[in-house]
């Protein structure tokens, strides 16, 4: 049988002080009673495109592509938070790319190429770049999180510098995800 492994490819965010910040956000998202369940600050990454579940076989040949990517180091500021799909109907709490933003999408169509290359089919939801904070369990008190995402749209969290993508395995436990680096791509 087939060894199949749940993988994505990202920025990850190793920045302790900008860990520690949004840890913060998510305590006072915990204000507003909503039933969330929040990303550990180990694990706060920024998708730059999932794989899904896929032979190892295959995993090792996106690896093998992705050595050959180029790009450069570059900051990105952190700032705004949002929701998707949207304040109305909240399943997702992210905070939002300002400056670098350009760059990371730059870097996500160096990846999206890459692995199309490989017979992967085009990523459905395209790219949008964004830091998932929390999902949202229930529609508990929805109303005051839409309020609080709604007076906080702006808010800076910080900036962080990327100097590397990774290819992450994903091992889904009742705790939640474990995430491990398979392979680190260094900017040139």
């Amino acid at each position: 049988m087939v060894e199949k492994i749940r993988s994505f490819i990202a920025v990850d965010v190793e920045d302790k002080s900008l860990q520690d910040k949004i840890v913060r956000l998510q305590q006072n998202l915990m204000g507003t009673g909503a039933n969330l369940k929040f990303v550990e600050p180990e694990n706060l990454h920024l998708t730059l495109r999932f794989l899904g579940e896929i032979p190892s076989s295959i995993l090792e040949l996106v690896c093998r592509e992705l050595k050959t990517l180029k790009f450069n180091v570059f900051n990105l500021n952190l700032q705004g938070i949002g929701a998707f799909p949207n304040l109305r109907r909240i399943n997702v709490v992210w905070v939002g790319v300002k400056e670098g933003a350009e760059n990371l999408k730059q870097i996500a169509q160096k990846v999206e190429l890459t692995v199309r290359k490989l017979g992967f089919p085009p990523d459905p939801k395209g790219f949008s770049p964004h830091l998932t904070i929390a999902r949202v369990k229930t529609g508990k008190n929805k109303d005051k999180l839409a309020s609080f995402l709604e007076n906080f749209q702006d808010y800076e969290v910080g900036w962080m510098v990327v100097n590397s993508i990774k290819v992450k395995k994903s091992t889904l436990t009742p705790k939640g995800p474990i995430y491990t680096t398979i392979e680190t791509i260094p900017a040139v």
